[in-house]
Order: structure tokens, then sequence, then C-alpha cells
């Protein structure tokens, strides 16, 4: 790091050869190796090569969001009748936990080991009023894989002062290879019936909006690319010049870690991600602002629609929408979080 700290990156690998390399900056997830129906390897993870150019300004590749994943508006909010000021980084909205989040921290980090599973676990501090939380929180994330090829993310916290979280992970999948074009002919389902409408700045009407009718139903099993382009307001919002997604479907199960919440299948590679989580919804972005000119791993071009985000999370904006389910943390409460992507 500039002040001379040093960085740890972690690689584990199961009996499939299946391979995930983790860094203890950001917790960035910065490798996911898996065979297609071939047998041929191939990393699926969005990023760089070397640490200097996550430490740029990048678009979140593989990072762990926090304290709050996606949008608060104007980065205000109001808690306990005190109000907090994020700040903002994103038009006139806070994104991410502000300019300066989790995805920007050093974590410490340990090897964790047990007869079916390898993994790392990542520790981090959040003192009170960074980025204009209020609460001293204290943070785990465990990172695992198991021989059924998932990849399980696991979030633990506390605080002593009552606060908003929503953290999520930030991975970028191209279940071609990184760096093999877009995304628009995999396969996407999303088991969400629901979904948040937004406005301009992509912060949420408030509304809870039936799918059917719209290019956001992914119900059955469909190319992203079918109808991102559609003559519709929400894609426009999303990518204004030839649409997109960046939108919370609200899960017809949520907190059932046991039900598939989403599936996308790269049909040529037959390599296909799994979703399964205990949040109540999920973020798929399409990779609107990856703009053809972003060089990634091994030098290779991220095209425009190059990669696609399953960011399981509570709603966007939610300390403002009452009728969202809660994000607060009060002393005295455990927060825990899985989120498990199955490589079938």
């Amino acid at each position: 790091m500039p002040d001379g700290s040093k960085v740890e990156k972690y690689t584990f690998k199961n009996g499939n050869r299946m391979e995930v390399s983790i860094l203890s900056y950001g917790g960035i997830i910065q490798s996911i190796v898996v065979p297609d129906q071939s047998g041929e390897l191939a990393d699926i993870a969005l990023g760089f090569d070397k640490l200097e150019d996550y430490l740029k300004p990048n678009p979140f590749f593989g990072a762990i969001i926090g304290r709050y994943g996606n949008r608060i508006a104007q980065g205000r909010f109001t808690l306990n009748g005190r109000a907090y000021q994020i700040p903002i980084n994103d038009g006139v909205n806070a994104l991410h936990g502000g300019p300066e989040g989790f995805d920007k921290k050093l974590w410490a980090a340990s090897s964790i080991q047990a007869s079916n599973w390898i993994g790392v676990e990542l520790a981090y501090r959040s003192p009170d009023g960074e980025m204009g939380f209020p609460g001293n929180l204290s943070v785990k994330v465990r990172y695992t894989l198991n021989e059924e090829n998932e990849l399980r993310i696991h979030y633990s916290a506390a605080t002593d002062q009552e606060t908003i979280f929503n953290p999520t992970n930030h991975t970028y999948f191209n279940l071609a290879g990184a760096g093999s074009g877009t995304v628009l002919d995999e396969i996407a389902w999303i088991d969400a019936d629901r979904f948040t409408p937004v406005g301009p700045g992509l912060i949420p009407t408030g509304e809870l909006q039936p799918v059917v009718g719209t290019p956001l139903n992914f119900t059955k099993p469909i190319p992203i690319g079918a109808h991102i382009q559609a003559n519709d307001a929400q894609l426009r919002y999303a990518e204004p010049n030839q649409g997109g997604y960046d939108h919370n479907w609200i899960l017809n199960h949520p907190g059932d870690l046991a039900a598939m919440a989403t599936r996308f299948t790269d049909p040529k590679s037959g390599r296909t991600v799994e979703m399964y989580t205990t949040e109540p919804g999920v973020q798929f972005y399409s990779g609107n602002f990856l703009n053809g000119k972003l060089k990634g791993k091994q030098g290779r071009t991220y095209a425009h629609w190059g990669g696609f985000t399953l960011e399981a999370q509570h709603y966007p904006d939610s300390p403002n929408h009452p009728h969202f389910p809660r994000t607060e943390l009060a002393p005295g409460e455990t927060y825990s979080q899985t989120t498990i992507y199955k490589f079938p």
C-alpha cells in the first residue's frame, strides 16, 4: 500500500479444480477459476492482476461493499430523530458507503479450514463517524469454498450504537471468461415476481412493482440482452444511451438459504452460477458503465455489458422508506448474513 502496509492474497481450491483468490485489501474476490462443460478452465471474475490497479478508481471489482451497499438518497437518513449525512459520491447520492467504503479498507486476514471446506476470515473495525455512519462497528466476513463448488460468504457484525448496515459483494461475472466480450447471450433467471422501480439517480420510488409486462421479468430463463434495449424508462435510468439493468429484485423466498434466488448460464461454455442468500433482495447490474476502455486481467479489455453482478442485499435507500425491510442494527444484536455463489 502507499503507506507501506502489506496486502495479502489467499488462494484456495477444491478437488474439482475450482480456485478462488481473495485479497485482504477491500476483501476483494480477485479471481474465480472454474471448468466449463469440456473441462477447460477460465477465470470468470472481472478484475486486475496488480494491486496498484485496485488502488485506482475502478467499478468496485470483487469488493466487500459497506457500510451500506447501494444508494442512499442525497446521502441522508434519520435514525432515532437524528439526521446523518454520508458523503455523496454518485451524483447527488451516496453509493456503496461513500467514497471511502469497505472496498478501500485493509482487512485483517487469517486462514480458516474444516474437514469439508477451506477459506479465509477477514475482520475490520469501522470507527464511529466513519463516512458519517454512527457507532463503532466490528465486522467479520468469511469466504469459504467446499467440494460442492460453493463459494460461501458469511457476514457478521456488532455495534455499540444504533446504526444502519447493509453489506454485499460486488463481483462481476462473465461466465465465458473475464474479458470474453459481453454477457448479453448469457441466460438469466431471477426468482422474483416484483422489483423496486427507480427514478433518476436510481433511487427507489418506494413502489413494489410486479415484473410481469416489463423488461425486468426474469421469472423464466431468458438472455440478458433479450430486452435490454427496450423502450422503457427503467432501463434508461440505468443506462441512458443504450439501456441496461441496475435494479433491486424482491426475492420470492427472503431469508431462505435453501431456495435458489438466481441462476445464470453461459450457453456456449455451460458454466453456471447459482445464488442462494438470506437477504430479501438482489441487485442485478449488467455492467452498463464498463466503457470498453478499461483493461483488466491479462491485458483484456472489459466490454460495455462485459460483466454482471448479483449483489445480495436489503433494498436501496431503505432507511428512507419505512415499509422496506429494516437495515438498523442495535447494540446487543448480531448482524448475520450468508450468500452462496454455487458453480454446478
